[in-house]
């Protein structure tokens, strides 16, 4: 058994929970035989400063493979107990021998306490790449009004609210429902894509700002204002506030001269 030291700069999002050690493990693939075991074996918690907390997360990875993986690198993230994405980072494997272990310790600053992760690979070689399965990414789609017919790349896939299960690429998903216009929503699955996301559209609208959250939400509304600290929007007749850190980006329409006062 050999030991490793691997440094990691979070992305912080958010986080509020109390620390405490819980073990866990994370196999990859998630089916099939099991080539790589990622197991958290102690969170500690070293330091405060302004605000923001500094942990050590003990992490053993272990080769359960019987060949040699030469180099492999994994996409991480961390959540906390309520299994809010909180933070995300890179994992590099190097002449990992079979059935070997290795343990690591990642310092997290976080503005609370990491208790979980999950791996998505990046670079695989190419006789482990074949043992990956296809990523699948489960999303919530919700309708404004509810009750719209969906369908997803030209397949019915039911009535929104729903949970759809989808392939990294592109995908076109079509809402209608009697009384409202009919849209198109064009949606694209990331390979950092994790699981837990939403996507929301508003028929009878035509044209909206799209605002992509952290944890993979993207929302279909008109952005009424921005600020260092907040964001606003408009999306069923009702205006929500978003924290400014919650928001990974925002795409904006073009739209036309306001209307001339009278």
């Amino acid at each position: 058994m050999r030991r490793g030291m691997l440094t990691v700069a979070f992305l912080v999002f958010s986080l509020v929970a109390s620390a405490k050690d819980v073990p866990q493990v994370v196999d990859w693939p998630e089916s099939g035989d099991t080539i790589l075991r990622f197991t958290i074996t102690k969170i500690r918690h070293i330091g405060s400063f302004g605000g923001q907390q500094t942990y050590v997360i003990d992490l053993q990875v272990d080769n359960l493979w019987s060949k040699r993986i030469p180099a492999a690198s994994f996409r991480f993230y961390v959540f906390d107990k309520n299994k809010v994405r909180i933070g995300e980072g890179y994992l590099d494997l190097t002449n990992l021998s079979p059935h070997e272990t290795i343990r690591m310790e990642i310092n997290a600053v976080t503005v609370g306490t990491p208790v979980t992760l999950t791996v998505a690979p990046q670079t695989l070689p190419p006789e482990l790449a074949a043992h990956a399965p296809p990523k699948i990414v489960a999303l919530t789609v919700y309708s404004v009004p509810s009750g719209a017919k969906l369908s997803v790349d030209g397949q019915d896939a039911g009535v929104t609210p729903l949970v759809l299960k989808l392939p990294v690429g592109s995908h076109t998903l079509q809402f209608s429902k009697e009384g409202f216009n009919s849209g198109n929503y064009a949606l694209v699955i990331t390979p950092d894509q994790v699981s837990g996301g939403q996507v929301s559209y508003e028929l009878g609208a035509s044209a909206h700002d799209t605002v992509e959250l952290r944890d993979g939400t993207l929302l279909n509304a008109d952005v009424e204002s921005v600020s260092a600290t907040e964001v606003v929007v408009a999306m069923g007749g009702k205006q929500q506030t978003f924290d400014r850190n919650q928001v990974k980006r925002i795409l904006f329409v073009q739209r036309g001269p306001a209307p001339p006062a009278h």
